[in-house]
């Protein structure tokens, strides 16, 4: 199935001479959640904004179901809706009216019952007669987020869409991305929230200094690069891990109560039933053990880590 984002070879010099985005190619699926993660300044909003068609690229070519984002800007713009970052709408107009005029703005008919359906499940139906500027900041962003629903996108693109947001919200956001996708709209977002990426999305996408480091499925990519911990609480403190046990690279911790054996889910299947055997051996006996999986958030650190 052709992907409905297609990014080839795309590069972004400003004038000052510094390299935005370097040979970015990238797919995007049809229907899929896809998050892109990355620090401050790693690229992301850049990228967002030349396939939205804000930015003009300095090479490489974009597509949007096929359309051609520069040679042919109306068609491939009217299938996106884009979220931003800022917090700027029409701050004197009423919710109804800025969601109506945005919708107008890509030459759809008016549709009051579409709008209607769209105000309902954003939870901004009772504030339609509001002006913007009363609204809180959280309501802002659901509006944000209604305007660039207006025209029936098939691909919407949040930047950062929950920062600055109280819990709740994150929530009833993340619920609304997936009814969306669940629609068949094709949701990219960028997030600061690791937890926000490991939750919705079904790809992540890690860009640093303007490049790709990888794209992988989210459960691949915790199968791949996960690690596991086991932590095993001893019967009597060790002062050091004996040297016959040096292949496992344990640790001590809680003054030697503790021992730690850090793992590769992927390689190291067997390697617990040996580890015990070779602990009994040695006659080191534990009263509880417990394992713990390493978190997206774990292996994004690790991942730039190894970057730099």
């Amino acid at each position: 199935m052709q992907p409905i984002v297609s990014v080839t070879n795309l590069c972004k010099t400003y004038a000052t001479g510094f390299h935005a985005l370097k040979n970015i190619n990238l797919s995007i699926r049809r229907g899929e959640i896809f998050a892109l993660l990355g620090p401050n300044g790693a690229g992301k909003t850049t990228l967002i904004s030349i396939v939205c068609g804000i930015v003009k690229a300095s090479e490489g070519v974009v597509l949007v179901d096929g359309h051609d984002i520069s040679n042919n800007y109306r068609a491939a713009r009217s299938l996106i809706g884009l979220v931003p970052q800022e917090l700027t709408t029409d701050a004197f107009e009423t919710v109804w009216a800025t969601v109506s005029f945005s919708r107008g703005l890509f030459g759809k008919p008016a549709n009051p019952a579409y709008i209607e359906k769209v105000l309902k499940d954003l939870s901004l139906w009772d504030k339609r007669n509001n002006k913007i500027i009363t609204l809180s900041g959280g309501m802002k962003r659901r509006v944000l987020i209604a305007k660039a629903l207006s025209h029936e996108p098939r691909v919407l693109f949040l930047d950062e869409p929950t920062a600055g947001v109280d819990v709740e919200l994150r929530r009833d956001m993340w619920k609304l991305v997936r009814s969306l996708s669940e629609s068949g709209v094709t949701i990219i977002l960028t997030t600061h929230y690791i937890d926000e990426a490991e939750e919705m999305a079904d790809r992540i996408g890690v860009i640093n200094g303007g490049e790709i480091m990888l794209v992988e499925e989210k459960s691949e990519l915790m199968r791949k690069l996960g690690k596991k911990q086991l932590s095993l609480q001893l019967e009597s403190p060790l002062q050091e891990v004996p040297a016959q046990l040096a292949d496992y690279r344990l640790t001590l911790s809680d003054n030697g109560n503790e021992l730690i054996y850090t793992y590769d889910t992927e390689r190291e299947r067997n390697s617990i039933i040996a580890l015990l055997k070779a602990l009994d051996d040695a006659g080191i006996r534990f009263k509880d053990l417990q394992t713990t999986q390493s978190s997206l958030e774990d292996i994004f650190v690790s991942l730039l880590r190894g970057n730099q």
